[in-house]
């Protein structure tokens, strides 16, 4: 007898209304007509994926009995190394300190752009999300410096504390062995004692723009004497710090920082990012004023694997869509991070506001998850303890703004969720860029909502890649998941969370707790 086929199913007791409120499918009201005429960015060969599903039982049987989407994107064959570190001119020292930390063999990044750099050269580099540029140019710096070990000899700039915090780890790992002094001038600290140490003119200097550019103005001549002599700036995320927007543009504090440095002439200069932007191209394909003495030749651009028909994310990204009701957003996030594949992944969930991140981060933590949170909303202090319980495992789920798109690496990342979907596809590419770093596997999935159809084709055009459906086969259906188990316990905790901020009681119930001005942020 022929065995019968598989049907997914939703439990029998629960009423055909609430049902229909909570089934995206009816919210989206035929997606493909929203989309209109005029698209952001038109995709390339492919089309979006996001379109109303089939009501046939066959059809739907079907395609409960497809293979997962990873299987699409299998995991490319690593090729051995060609080359190690001693071949690319470093200082035994330094291989010495490279090899204490495990680091034996460089990335492609490194291999391209430490021979220029060491040979006196300007450059814009670009690679993708997790391919070890913070080395790249921290390499080449630390063999110049230890020829000639006086003053501030490098400046380096990012555009968020943590990344900052992140790269002075690193640097101060590797040059230990020399007794190298690194300064990190950072917003929420005490600018006293920052110009005190800036006087004193450390080896290396890493800062955010616009906490220098309060001491370039403000701290007098003294603290700032040692700029003048700086032989590398570095730009780290420089399409970030290069960005022309209208409101919160870093382009006024970085000319303030620039005005404390030599001439580029004079010095060299690095740009690093993921994501190459018209102005990052722009400046490396323009020529010097014959008229200025001395002028150096134009940065050389560098790109790996982020050419434009280079995939703008990692090929062991699976990246995928859940279709939601924006109504009941939450209650989506809190049956996928509670699935069998997801329930002990370490995860990232991006939004687009503090606010929001503030309500997740409370609502969460009511519904029992290990979490914590990373936005401009909070204290410096709790920003860094933040990140440090996440790192070490002690939170699972990290909700964040886009102060933690960019830079950070944290290896264990599995899953990254977007809750709001960026406005910026570049956004996109660095959000999900925090998984799948080195070669690891990982997993996307961006909550998409009837008026999001023309962000989803932006982001897909400008990766190169249709998202899939998240599936995790026929034993998990996420919609009935919402209607079963978190239709009324999300709603109940959503209103706990609302009443907790509005009290302004802390994310543990404690009263006194207060946001900071994003005005006040440095």
């Amino acid at each position: 007898m022929e065995r019968p086929t598989k049907r997914r199913r939703v439990s029998d007791d629960l009423s055909e209304a609430a049902k229909s409120i909570l089934d995206p499918r009816n919210s989206v009201q035929n997606l493909e007509s929203i989309s209109g005429d005029d698209e952001i960015v038109p995709p390339p060969v492919n089309i979006s994926r996001i379109k109303k599903k089939a009501t046939s039982p066959r059809t739907e049987s079907a395609a409960l009995q497809k293979p997962l989407p990873v299987a699409e994107t299998p995991t490319p064959t690593p090729t051995p190394p060609t080359e190690n570190f001693a071949t690319l001119n470093l200082p035994p020292w330094l291989l010495t300190s490279l090899r204490h930390l495990s680091i034996t063999h460089p990335t492609k990044i490194q291999s391209a752009t430490l021979p220029p750099i060491l040979s006196g050269s300007s450059l814009v580099a670009s690679s993708p999300t997790g391919s070890g540029k913070t080395l790249a140019f921290a390499l080449p710096i630390l063999t110049k410096w230890s020829l000639d070990p006086s003053g501030i000899y490098g400046l380096i700039l990012t555009p968020t504390r943590e990344l900052a915090l992140q790269i002075y780890e690193q640097i101060s790992a590797i040059g230990s062995p020399q007794n190298l002094r690194v300064s990190l001038i950072t917003g929420g600290a005490d600018m006293r004692s920052q110009a005190i140490e800036l006087a004193r003119s450390p080896h290396i200097v890493i800062a955010t723009p616009g906490r220098l550019a309060d001491h370039v103005l403000n701290s007098g001549e003294d603290t700032i004497r040692g700029l003048r002599r700086t032989k590398f700036l570095v730009l780290d995320e420089a399409d970030r710090l290069l960005a022309p927007a209208k409101k919160g543009s870093m382009l006024p504090d970085l000319e303030t920082c620039l005005s404390a440095l030599p001439a580029s002439a004079n010095r060299q200069t690095l740009l690093f990012t993921a994501t190459v932007t018209p102005e990052l191209r722009a400046m490396a394909g323009k020529q010097p004023d014959p008229s200025t003495k001395n002028a150096k030749p134009p940065l050389q651009l560098v790109e790996i694997d982020s050419g434009p028909h280079s995939l703008a994310i990692p090929a062991t990204l699976n990246q995928t869509y859940q279709l939601v009701n924006v109504v009941h957003k939450e209650k989506y996030l809190h049956v996928l991070l509670g699935t069998p594949a997801n329930e002990i992944k370490s995860t990232i969930i991006f939004c687009n506001r503090t606010t929001t991140a503030t309500l997740v981060e409370y609502l969460l933590r009511l519904l029992g998850h290990r979490v914590t949170a990373l936005h401009s909303g909070l204290q410096h202090m709790a920003r860094v303890s933040n990140l440090a319980r996440f790192r070490a495992g002690a939170a699972r789920i990290l909700v964040a703004t886009d102060v933690a798109a960019r830079g950070l690496d944290i290896p264990d990342v599995a899953l990254v969720i977007n809750y709001d979907l960026p406005r910026n596809p570049d956004d996109y590419i660095h959000r999900v860029g925090r998984t799948a770093r080195a070669g690891r596997r990982g997993t996307s999935i961006s909550l998409v909502g009837q008026r999001d159809v023309e962000l989803v084709k932006a982001i897909e055009g400008r990766v190169g890649r249709a998202m899939l459906e998240y599936d995790e086969g026929d034993r998990v259906s996420v919609e009935g998941r919402v209607v079963r188990d978190a239709l009324n316990v999300v709603g109940d905790k959503k209103r706990e969370a609302l009443l907790a901020i509005e009290e302004g009681r802390d994310v543990e119930g404690r009263r006194g707790r207060k946001m900071v001005s994003r005005r006040n942020q440095k």
